[in-house]
């Protein structure tokens, strides 16, 4: 079977792509070539000039859970140095970058396609401070796991700016790494090394390539699929399924019942059936206590609506269980604004919130 050629697979393939004598490679696992190769030895082994790596939350070998990173350390396989950057505010990220003599850094990172997803902004703290020092920026091309045909959700809100969305983007943007670095704008030498091959129609099972978990809850293409949606449920006290080997596909809380999901069923979601289940998580949220809740079952992936399936799933929960059911301050930033903890508060139906699916608009890379 053919498989897609990443913007990865290009340069290994011609080194000349990245142009610089100083390279900063910003990666994580999913930056491998078909072969399982990771890039950085690829890379070397081809004659790419790197002098040092970068990692993005969870780290560069993917060992830390949410929100965290590795310490600065020296990678074992090419002896090259390892800089954390996670969350890093501008001066001290740009220190850090100018520490390492780079002329040019390289974006090889796997995206999710949603924008509560921190690679992207990973990519987009970075070309900003390469805008600020004058460096090169370079972004080798991967597919979006859920195509590039459809966007969902609102724009961001530009005053809830967080490291879970920095530019105003709908929650399922549409777009690859490349287009959106393409799209935020600034003003540095920018290359996008595409791809080969890739359709905006395909599923990721029909580019040929390996999936690599992106992080540690992103398991497999269907978790990427609900992400979206079953996201949302970070901002609330309902576990997210963190812990059990299916997060964000189980949803649930020691307080709910079988009510939730015969009342998710009877909404005729498209593309989407509710399980009743029973699960324990292992840590995060309620871990050790027996929750119940649903499994998500997406029987149709081309009707299936993330977004609008997670607005459903919080009303419902929050019209089921008003006494237990809580909202987190962070459920303001994965929204992108204040509007949708305002509704659920006042009890009423926050669909209306979700504008209609669109088609990404703007500089395009692929048909």
């Amino acid at each position: 079977m053919a498989h897609v050629r990443t913007g990865a697979e290009r340069l290994s393939a011609d080194p000349a792509l990245a142009g610089g004598s100083r390279l900063g490679l910003v990666t994580n696992p999913t930056g491998v070539l078909p072969d399982l190769t990771p890039t950085p030895d690829a890379f070397l082994a081809a004659g790419v000039r790197l002098t040092a790596l970068f990692g993005p939350e969870h780290g560069l070998r993917g060992t830390a859970q949410a929100d965290g990173s590795e310490a600065d350390t020296v990678d074992d396989r090419t002896g090259l140095p390892v800089y954390d950057t996670h969350k890093l505010p501008g001066e001290a990220l740009d220190r850090v970058v100018a520490g390492t003599g780079v002329d040019t850094l390289v974006f090889d990172i796997a995206d999710v396609g949603a924008r509560f997803y921190t690679y992207v902004w990973t990519m987009y703290d970075l070309m900003a401070s390469a805008a600020r020092l004058g460096l090169r920026f370079v972004v080798l091309d991967r597919p979006n796991p859920l195509g590039g045909t459809v966007t969902e959700g609102p724009l961001l809100d530009p005053a809830f700016a967080s490291s879970v969305g920095r530019f105003p983007l709908p929650i399922r943007h549409g777009r690859t790494a490349g287009e959106l670095a393409l799209l935020f704008g600034f003003d540095l030498d920018l290359t996008v090394v595409e791809m080969a091959g890739w359709r905006r129609d395909m599923t990721y099972a029909e580019t040929g390539l390996p999936w690599v978990m992106p992080s540690v809850n992103m398991p497999t293409p269907d978790t990427a699929l609900v992400y979206p949606g079953t996201g949302l449920f970070e901002g609330t006290n309902f576990s997210e399924g963190r812990g059990t080997t299916r997060p964000f596909e189980l949803v649930g809380a020691p307080y709910a019942d079988a009510r939730l999901a015969s009342e998710l069923n009877a909404l005729g979601l498209p593309g989407v059936r509710f399980r009743d289940v029973w699960f324990t998580p292992t840590f995060h949220k309620h871990a050790g206590v027996p929750v119940r809740g649903v499994q998500l079952h997406v029987h149709d992936r081309e009707t299936f609506r993330p977004v609008l399936t997670g607005l459903s799933m919080l009303h419902v929960a929050r019209t089921l269980y008003p006494d237990d059911f809580r909202l987190l301050e962070f459920l303001d930033h994965l929204w992108g604004s204040g509007t949708l903890a305002g509704r659920l508060e006042s009890g009423a139906d926050p669909r209306d919130l979700c504008p209609p699916p669109g088609r990404p608009a703007g500089r395009l890379l692929y048909a």
